[in-house]
């Protein structure tokens, strides 16, 4: 009967521990505010499914760009537009192969008072509102696609001086949810859950109203040696993420 030396065999599992160790990594990530919640759990489903940790900063788009081309040390970039990975690829910041289409956003006309949005989004067309949330259009793709939509309704001029600017897509929802603001633009994805819109009412904004949400992945030149910002992107692209990305009201192609 084999007998086993109980120094070797816990010898032997912190070798096989400190193996696994050496394989599994880490990736800087930079994600679009609006991503936030279906980022969360990718992150996690990642995890645990290549033993690599995705480190996650959650930002305006516009913002970020700003910090990558002063260096910040970010190895892979989930925009909220296609027009910025675009960019940094042309800028050499970043691997113009490795770019993709990870999801395509929709815009919500959102408040958290039950009833006061409808499927005609008459508040707004009325101007029975205080306050109505964007984001800034200057650093926040979401931002430019709420003006947009103002702009084809015609009532940009007439909704301006009632602005409140959220930093981001998130500050922007932060806003609403909180009143301080009647209503206001952000992503489905903030007020999605299980595939309704359980709390307060709605417009989802038809797409034909503003440019494609085309939000793009790419790896940065920082990130073009580490495995884990490979397999993150390989990951992205597995059912499972496609999944989660689908949950939260985003297309895909």
């Amino acid at each position: 009967m084999m007998r086993y030396n109980m120094k070797q065999v816990v010898v032997g599992v912190a070798a096989f521990l400190a193996a696994v160790a050496a394989q599994a990594g880490e990736v800087q990530m930079a994600v679009a505010a609006n991503f936030t919640a279906p980022m969360k759990q990718i992150a996690a489903e990642f995890e645990q499914a290549t033993g690599h940790k995705a480190l996650v900063a959650y930002g305006a788009t516009g913002k970020f760009y700003a910090q990558i081309a002063n260096g910040a040390p970010f190895e892979v970039f989930l925009a909220a537009d296609n027009r910025v990975p675009a960019k940094l690829a042309e800028e050499g910041r970043a691997l113009a192969d490795t770019r993709f289409t990870y999801a395509l956003g929709t815009l919500v006309l959102w408040s958290a008072k039950a009833g006061l949005v409808d499927e005609q989004a008459s508040a707004l067309r009325e101007g029975r509102y205080n306050k109505l949330a964007i984001a800034n259009p200057r650093v926040a793709p979401y931002g430019v696609g709420a003006v947009e939509v103002l702009t084809a309704l015609g009532l940009l001029e007439a909704a301006t001086p009632r602005f409140v600017r959220g930093e981001n897509i998130a500050q922007t929802y932060q806003f609403v949810s909180t009143g301080n603001a009647d209503l206001g633009f952000v992503a489905l994805s903030q007020v999605m859950e299980e595939g309704r819109i359980p709390k307060g009412s709605a417009w989802v904004v038809p797409g034909e109203m503003h440019q494609p949400m085309r939000q793009d992945a790419i790896v940065l030149t920082k990130g073009k040696d580490n495995p884990a910002a490979q397999a993150l992107m390989a990951f992205l692209r597995s059912d499972k993420a496609r999944a989660i990305i689908r949950s939260f009201g985003y297309g895909l192609e």
